[in-house]
């Protein structure tokens, strides 16, 4: 068995493994990584010889960490790291290039529309009938887009929504609130299947899905991280955040995940003070004591047009797996706009949780 898994932030982690009576057998780690002393390495592979199969990444780890010598040094490596790639093996988890990537970047649409497409698009995936996808938006209007799980009183001021012109739409994933105005955000979609991120806790997945625009943003000049357990941050503040939601597949088989990213390019702070409700215990949780400060857009930390920086994530993600010009299908459209006003647009579903 073979697992493969990116050290967010880190080196690429590369395991073959044999299991027999229930135990790893015949354990071979690789890598691009840095590690020192070389006998570092044989303990490594010693630490996971005979361990039960069904241990968890965690345990994985401790058992490399006992095993250790005295005074190693891992660069771009992580005990914990090569647990999850022999989880990743054991679960025969597949990898970003072993599919082919398809971009969907069309024109502006109603943010109901966007909520409907992602549920189709990865629903699509799930069955089979879409490659996996990366989808860039492009807003019509202004938007505050809340958590499945989120009271909508208690996030939005539905006088300043009413007042600005924004719509408020709950998405079908969990996560907080999000104020978005077109020209101002950046925002984009994986539709992934479920083998992608197999052996994965949900914890390690928002990581691993989001590494690819982590070196997007480097090669930016940002330096950027992942900040559990949904958020991009740089030195100067939080740049972006992420959320996803499990699709199961036909007949309750393998599906699909979405993972959304909104990333702020541009903001008009005062607005969206306005429009959503920013509790203290949140701003509090997030180490600030101005909602101002919690986001820094991507453009002056750039200095690129809005399009040049989507240009460039584009190309940074081509570069990594490969990447071919799609679009929404007829059928999917369809779906889509049907799914937008029976179910996005409805107060049921956008007051569910009042």
């Amino acid at each position: 068995m073979h697992g493969e898994y990116k050290v967010p932030g880190g080196k690429l982690v590369v395991v073959d493994i044999d299991v027999e009576d229930g135990a790893l057998r015949h354990v071979r780690v690789a890598g691009d990584f840095f590690l020192e002393p070389d006998e570092a390495l044989d303990a490594v592979n010693g630490a996971l010889e005979g361990a039960p199969a069904d241990t968890d990444a965690a345990g994985l780890a401790a058992r490399i960490d006992a095993a250790l010598p005295q005074g190693t040094v891992m660069y771009g490596l992580t005990s914990e790291g090569v647990g999850v790639a022999v989880r990743r093996a054991l679960a025969h988890a597949t990898d970003w290039t072993d599919y082919d990537w398809q971009l969907v970047h069309e024109g502006p649409q109603p943010p109901a529309l966007h909520m409907a497409l992602d549920e189709v698009l990865t629903a699509e995936v799930a069955a089979g009938r879409r490659p996996p996808t990366l989808r860039v938006w492009e807003w019509a209007s202004p938007a505050v887009i809340i958590g499945s799980f989120q009271s909508l009183r208690n996030e939005v001021d539905a006088d300043g929504a009413r007042w600005h012109g924004v719509d408020v739409v709950r998405r079908i994933s969990g996560g907080g609130a999000m104020f978005v105005e077109p020209g101002n955000t950046i925002t984009y979609s994986l539709s992934v299947p479920e083998a992608l991120v197999q052996g994965l806790s949900f914890q390690d997945s928002y990581a691993y899905l989001d590494d690819w625009v982590l070196g997007a943003l480097g090669d930016m000049g940002i330096k950027a991280w992942y900040q559990p357990l949904n958020d991009i941050a740089t030195d100067h503040g939080k740049i972006a955040g992420a959320a996803q939601k499990r699709i199961v597949g036909p007949g309750g088989g393998p599906g699909a995940v979405l993972h959304h990213v909104t990333m702020s390019y541009d903001i008009d702070a005062d607005k969206m003070l306005e429009v959503l409700r920013i509790g203290k215990e949140k701003l509090s949780d997030k180490g600030t004591r101005s909602a101002k400060k919690r986001v820094d857009p991507l453009r002056r930390q750039t200095g690129l047009a809005r399009e040049a920086v989507i240009g460039r994530m584009v190309d940074s993600f081509r570069a990594r797996y490969g990447l071919t010009e799609g679009k929404v299908t007829d059928e999917e459209l369809s779906r889509a706009r049907e799914l937008a006003r029976t179910k996005f647009t409805a107060p049921e579903w956008v007051a569910r949780v009042p």
